[in-house]
This record gives structure tokens, C-alpha cells and sequence, in this order.
């Protein structure tokens, strides 16, 4: 029986190490300049993952085919049993390969593995592809505070 997806056998997720935190900063100061501004929370999060995200509880993912890292995704813990997705992001060449779906996946099963009871995002409404896939996997709509992020007007749950 053929495979459909013979794309998603070679990439493999792989977790946060000091040597990756440049395709960290990278490939989310990418897509975040490409449709939004940077935030001082961004510049803080994605130059020193280490003390503002892992050091606090949170956890980094990557998505690597071959020797390229092609994706990343992270989780900060905001309160206990409640984490919040952060940090979504798949290089341009990537994208179609389900690697976004991949790296959800993944980091809700790391969530749970550190006790989640519910994980958080927030986005924006522009971003179609990536709201479709938070929501195949479960996530719902909700009001989100204002002010916590500037680039965002969706927040979005789910409970594991």
C-alpha cells in the first residue's frame, strides 16, 4: 500500500538545544517582520529562549528534515496546568508539507506530558492557514484581553 504523505517520514521533531536558538530567532523574526512588527516580548523570547521561555517551565520544538531545521514551535507555562503555544513558525520552502500540523501535534503531546490541563494561543486573523490548522486540531475561539499582544485579535483554547 503506497504511503500519501512520504514528505512527513523525513522530517523528524526534535527538542530545543543551545546550537538551535538562531533558526529559532530566525524563522520567527521572519514571519513576524513579513506581516506584523516585532514586539520587545518578541526580541526577549526569540534572542533568549533559554531564560524567558525553557527556564520558566516552557518547552521549544523543532521540525528538522534532514540536516535543516524548517519549523519551530514553543510553550510557556502561564499559570499551573495552563500553557501557552507561542512562536508558530514554518520557513517559507516548508510550508505545504504539513509541518505546522506536525509541530501542533507534537507540542500539545509535550504539553500534556507537562501535566497541561489547557493551552492558549493567540493570532491574528490574517493568518488563515495557521488558524485552520489550531482549529482541526480542537482549539476554539475565544475573547482575548485586551492589549496582551498588539499583532493579535483571536485568542484561542483547548482543554486536554
Amino acid at each position: 500500500m503506497k504511503n500519501p504523505e512520504p514528505i512527513m517520514e523525513t522530517i523528524e521533531i526534535i527538542p530545543y538545544s543551545p546550537e538551535l536558538q538562531p533558526a529559532f530567532e530566525q524563522i520567527n523574526k521572519e514571519w513576524v517582520i513579513q506581516h506584523f512588527s516585532l514586539e520587545p516580548f518578541d526580541v526577549m523570547q526569540l534572542e533568549n529562549p533559554e531564560k524567558h521561555i525553557l527556564s520558566k517551565g516552557g518547552a521549544i520544538l523543532f521540525a528538522k528534515e534532514g540536516k535543516e531545521i524548517i519549523g519551530t514551535v514553543g510553550l510557556v507555562k502561564m499559570e499551573e496546568g495552563v500553557y501557552e503555544m507561542i512562536k508558530m513558525g514554518v520557513r517559507p520552502k516548508a510550508q505545504g508539507k504539513k509541518v505546522g500540523q506536525m509541530l501542533v501535534k507534537a507540542i500539545l503531546e509535550k504539553a500534556k506530558e507537562m501535566g497541561a490541563k489547557k493551552v492558549v494561543l493567540y493570532s491574528n486573523s490574517k493568518l488563515e492557514a495557521a488558524l485552520n490548522i489550531y482549529r482541526k486540531f480542537g482549539f476554539r475561539e475565544l475573547v482575548p484581553e485586551c492589549g496582551k499582544y498588539l499583532r493579535c485579535d483571536i485568542k484561542m483554547e483547548i482543554e486536554l
